[in-house]
């Protein structure tokens, strides 16, 4: 397994293992802002170290609302969180590939999907009190954010790609797997139901037709207070359509909406 985890660092999401002076991650695009000592306390106390690297700490922690508040440049996390989501699925694919030796790329990718997803990030955030740490514009609304899914479930996929951006792979491998493998229930959530977008994807399998395609249909609202319409169609054919203040959780409407489209036709066939 380690010889494993050499191979995938050493591809495009690479970083130095060394004990020497880190690699600089001050290439993210743009400044973070500095937190409280106690938010330094809780990232030593959570990560079991002290950070490399508390820049790109800060930047994780920094809520999109900042940006627009600040006189000068600020970044927000959403760069992070593009990283970690994309860390985050490889572990987690490594995790119930080993895990679930009989299961098709269908279910293992449906079982992916029921721990990465809105609510279940936002709750495994709320375990290690994310929210009480993360930096809101001055204008915002900070309650409804500190209790929003979507801002701690982006918030926590930032904190897993600013770790792996400071210390690495086996070690964000470590936290993904203290933080959020260790609250899943293996076995229970290999037979609870998949979610939509998985299971449009096994219907469209399952009878030969072209795979979903999700399009933004528009964007709506202030950057940091976005609401997106996706459409999905197969064959260039509309489907169905979700609304939501994620992309991920739009996909998810539209494909509820095209699945039970697709199941009334097949029972009036």
């Amino acid at each position: 397994m380690e010889n494993l985890w050499h191979k995938l660092s050493s591809f495009a999401f690479h970083r130095s293992q060394s004990n020497d002076q880190p690699e600089s991650a001050g290439n993210t695009g743009g400044a973070s802002l500095p937190f409280p000592e106690t938010t330094r306390a809780w990232l030593t106390s959570l990560l079991g170290y002290t950070p490399l690297n508390p820049e790109i700490y800060g930047i994780a922690l920094t809520h999109r609302s900042v940006v627009h508040d600040q006189p000068v440049p600020a970044e927000s996390n959403q760069r992070l969180e593009f990283l970690g989501d994309a860390v985050l699925d490889l572990i987690i694919s490594e995790h119930l590939y080993t895990s679930f030796p009989d299961n098709d790329e269908g279910k293992l990718s449906s079982n992916r999907a029921k721990i990465v997803n809105r609510k279940s990030l936002a709750g495994f955030a709320k375990k290690i009190f994310l929210s009480e740490h993360l930096l809101i514009g001055e204008s915002a609304d900070k309650n409804r954010i500190r209790a929003s899914e979507s801002a701690l479930a982006d918030a926590f996929e930032a904190l897993i790609g600013a770790i792996y951006l400071d210390v690495g792979l086996p070690k964000t491998r470590n936290f993904i797997l203290q933080q959020v493998i260790r609250h899943v229930d293996l076995q229970k959530l290999d037979t609870v139901e998949h979610n939509h977008k998985s299971r449009l994807i096994e219907y469209t399998q399952s009878r030969q037709i072209a795979p979903p395609v999700y399009t933004v249909v528009s964007e709506k609202g202030a950057e940091h207070e976005k609401m997106f319409t996706i459409e999905v169609s197969c064959n260039g054919i509309p489907l169905g359509r979700g609304t939501a203040g994620r992309k991920k959780d739009a996909e998810q409407s539209a494909a509820k909406e095209a699945l039970a489209a697709l199941e009334t036709e097949t029972d009036n066939d």
